[in-house]
């Protein structure tokens, strides 16, 4: 049979088609969510409110803040809010710790300043003093009952609850999408008793848990053996407060797993072998990230709170570490009818609230932007 070969026309209506589709570029779906979460204002704001906070947080070392242990009882206890520049004093015993006396005179000043420093925060620590030295910022928070900054308390507290809350969530997101993803795609019978035993786990009210679980590990002998494993107390809440936390997200992956799992790219990934593993942690998994990122926002505004409730109730964070919540607690106690130190309690709040709102308005526009059905074009 002939081949029927195209003419002038057809040919040169073809090559007008080929240069148009050359000229036009695709987007893929992340670009184009990322160009509607800059769209949102109020997302976009959020999203820098968040950057600077964990910027600044991790940072916290390289700021000329005060110390946050530092204390005062005989001239700053309940000082109110000033600029007045402060001095630090350790500037002179870094340029002379030459000899094994005076690094551990230089080691105990800076753990009474600062506690226990890893070797980033020394690193930090150190380049600030060496472009500022000992100058401190005023107190611009004030001071508490013992004498302590109040700024420099809010930032290093910025640092564990924060890392309290993403651990935690993490934690949750991994339990959680495990667990529902293999309960959704497995189904039958092993799908009834795994989701039953959520019913089960839901029916707990997990504060008295998480309580009896926190009230375990603070035991003295319990500490001393998860230490011997390089696990310290802040580490050990990190992980219990994000394995209560991974139920809702199990539900909600398991639901969507039920609707995805008879989908062509499924059945194609069993057609060629595939094992049950590689097709929910590679197939399903990544096509549940949207949403999984979005309820992600949502879980460590609620860790957050429940971190500053724990520390609130004396449970969560203890001294000498800090935490917002802890120093809500702080502030609640040394309010009395008589005189009102309003800033030991306002600044904490406000730092706190800042921080929920800007997660709230973020996972809210990262709904918005990774839905497809938002698309306005």
């Amino acid at each position: 049979m002939p081949t029927l070969l195209p003419d002038g026309r057809e040919l040169e209506r073809y090559g007008s088609l080929l240069s148009e589709a050359r000229r036009i570029k695709g987007t893929s779906l992340g670009r184009d969510a990322w160009r509607r979460l800059r769209g949102n204002r109020v997302a976009s704001a959020a999203l820098v409110v968040l950057a600077l906070l964990g910027s600044l947080a991790a940072l916290t070392p390289l700021l000329p803040l005060q110390s946050p242990r530092a204390q005062d009882l005989d001239h700053r206890q309940f000082e109110p809010p000033n600029s007045r520049p402060r001095s630090l004093g350790l500037a002179e015993l870094y340029e002379g710790a030459n000899d094994a006396a005076s690094e551990a005179a230089l080691v105990a000043r800076r753990e009474s300043l600062f506690g226990d420093l890893g070797w980033f925060d020394r690193t930090l620590l150190a380049a600030r003093l060496s472009i500022v030295g000992d100058w401190c910022v005023g107190s611009w928070c004030g001071t508490d009952e013992l004498g302590r900054d109040l700024l420099a308390r809010l930032f290093w507290g910025a640092r564990v609850s924060l890392s309290v809350s993403v651990v935690a969530a993490l934690v949750s997101l991994v339990i959680g999408v495990s667990y529902g993803a293999t309960s959704g795609f497995l189904g039958g019978a092993v799908d009834n008793a795994m989701m039953r035993l959520v019913d089960v786990l839901y029916s707990i009210p997990f504060i008295f848990v998480v309580i009896f679980v926190i009230t375990i590990l603070k035991e003295e002998s319990i500490k001393v053996a998860l230490r011997e494993v390089g696990v310290d107390e802040i580490s050990a809440f990190f992980f219990v407060i994000g394995a209560i936390y991974w139920l809702t997200m199990a539900r909600v992956v398991r639901g969507q797993v039920l609707s995805l799992k008879q989908e062509q790219f499924v059945e194609a990934a069993r057609t060629i072998g595939a094992s049950r593993r590689r097709i929910i942690f590679l197939h399903l998994v990544p096509n549940l990230l949207p949403i999984v990122i979005v309820y992600l926002t949502l879980t460590i505004p609620s860790v957050m709170l429940f971190e500053a409730f724990l520390s609130f109730l004396g449970l969560g964070v203890s001294a000498p570490d800090v935490s917002w919540g802890l120093l809500a607690n702080d502030g609640i106690q040394v309010i009395t009818p008589l005189r009102v130190y309003w800033w030991v309690v306002v600044f904490p709040g406000v730092a706190l609230a800042i921080t929920l709102f800007a997660l709230n308005f973020l996972g809210d526009g990262l709904r918005d932007a990774l839905d497809p059905r938002m698309n306005e074009h």
